[in-house]
């Protein structure tokens, strides 16, 4: 895997079927490895690119600065240690399967 970086973006919104929280693991070439998205609902779906469905999918361009993110009025986003990104990997279901 990669030693690139753990963010946690938070999404601000009242659409039912999107994620409130994204869990992203970057490499170090600015591209997601692995995501978590944490949905309204309690679910918690994951891909590392090997399994994505129209539900989940890495981003296919570099995901950029985490500032730039978080400097968007609907995201909070903040950096999370490695460990507690593994924690929430290994809580969540890949295509919505427990």
């Amino acid at each position: 895997m990669t030693d690139g970086e753990y963010w946690k973006v938070t999404w601000h919104h009242d659409f039912k079927e999107e994620p409130v929280a994204l869990f992203s693991e970057i490499g170090k070439d600015g591209h997601e490895a692995r995501k978590i998205q944490e949905y309204r609902d309690g679910r918690l779906l994951r891909t590392d690119g090997t399994d994505e469905t129209a539900e989940i999918g890495l981003s296919e361009i570099p995901v950029g600065h985490i500032e730039d993110v978080a400097a968007q009025p609907e995201f909070s986003a903040f950096f999370i240690s490695k460990a507690d990104f593994e924690f929430m990997w290994n809580c969540a279901s890949r295509h919505g399967n427990s």
